[in-house]
């Protein structure tokens, strides 16, 4: 693919590898991560105001730096080389992302709030009966005067230990797993009622399982249309699905890049394994799984703006692609590198078990597979 990033693009990537570069090296994400927070409010900081990428996919008028899906992707990938564990995806991609498109009238306010780093989103929207049907809620949302009143649970909820709101998804009507009467709601994670438990997750992130019991909210909690939100929820979901993939490919390339070293230091029988032919072609399929996986991204990214099917058919398209060579690399990597891969210290193995939670975030190999399918003949296998 042909793809060239702006003036201004090329100084967003160059700028966030830069800092990262400096001040995110493995040894301290390794120690952020062992902290009771798991994270550093220091680093999300610089990033609002050092950097200004936290408002980097929002337009000029909002306080952004007047970018889109390509700014998300250039960012998440910086991210994903560098094991980034801050909530950028959740806040920035999916919050930002339900204000943007809902028409929400407090959108301003609130993406004036993730530009400054100071509102961090989590969504919560799995449910432990639902895997990857969206619109499989047993979270309702129940009228209340003017308001709604919030009972449900949600699992791995990813960054709420961070988060000050959560953008929940519930039901307003019709059945478990009706697409019609699903609705989208922005909650103070404060609010009386919400409880959680929080844990690590294994690629050093942490998570929730968030309770909500008679969780009073407001009409100005709602996102876009009571009861039609599902729509709003797939589109969101595919512009996170996009950004995921361009952090996998941040990871892969760390992995191939890594092996590579590896493999020209390592000896065996008196010469570096990485003159072995057959660990030689390995290394080549895990290039070219990772360049692949480059242009499958860029295409997702670039068609998040058409139609419905088309962007779906091009985020599955981009996602199968993803799981399958996550999976490829990662296994490869790992392999080469021998014990050494398993071993906690060696950033390879952390490089693997982020890829692998990706894998299956928003939707696993199979998953998609069946979506473009029905996308694209009108049913699945």
């Amino acid at each position: 693919m042909d793809f060239n990033f702006s003036e201004e693009q090329s100084m967003l990537r160059d700028t966030v590898a830069s800092f990262l570069q400096d001040r995110y090296d493995f040894d301290s994400r390794q120690k952020l991560i062992k902290t009771e927070s798991g994270w550093s409010q220091a680093n999300w900081d610089a990033f609002a105001n050092e950097l200004g990428i936290l408002g980097a996919p929002f337009s000029e008028e909002l306080g952004g730096l007047g970018g889109g899906a390509i700014e998300n992707m250039i960012v998440m990938e910086e991210f994903g080389k560098a094991l980034v564990i801050e909530p950028y995806l959740s806040t920035v991609v999916i919050g930002g992302g339900f204000l943007k498109h809902s028409g929400h009238a407090g959108a301003a306010e609130h993406i004036g709030g993730i530009i400054e780093g100071k509102t961090i989103i989590a969504f919560a929207y799995a449910e432990p009966q639902a895997r990857y049907t969206w619109q499989d809620l047993k979270t309702t949302a129940k009228k209340d005067g003017a308001g709604y009143v919030i009972n449900g649970h949600k699992a791995v909820v990813i960054g709420a230990p961070w988060a000050t709101h959560l953008i929940v998804t519930a039901r307003t009507g019709g059945g478990q797993r009706d697409e019609q009467g699903v609705s989208v709601f922005l909650v103070d994670k404060n609010a009386k009622g919400v409880t959680t438990r929080d844990y690590p997750t294994v690629d050093g992130q942490r998570a929730s399982e968030v309770y909500f019991e008679n969780v009073s909210v407001g009409a100005d909690a709602l996102i876009g249309e009571e009861g039609n939100g599902l729509g709003l929820v797939n589109k969101v979901i595919d512009e996170a699905t996009a950004a995921s993939c361009a952090e996998a490919v941040g990871a892969m390339r760390k992995m191939h890049e890594q092996t590579l070293d590896y493999a020209r230091q390592r000896k065996q029988f008196g010469t570096a394994i990485a003159n072995f032919q057959v660990l030689q072609h390995r290394m080549v399929d895990m290039f070219m799984n990772v360049e692949q996986s480059v242009s499958m991204t860029y295409m997702a990214t670039l068609k998040l703006d058409e139609s419905d099917a088309e962007r779906a058919k091009a985020v599955s398209a981009a996602k199968v692609q993803i799981g399958k060579a996550c999976k490829f690399v990662g296994q490869n990597a790992i392999q080469i590198h021998g014990g050494m891969g398993m071993t906690d210290e060696l950033a390879v193995g952390h490089y693997f078990k982020r890829a692998t939670m990706i894998e299956g975030l928003f939707g696993s190999v199979d998953h998609h597979l069946r979506r473009y399918e029905t996308l694209s003949f009108g049913k699945a296998a």
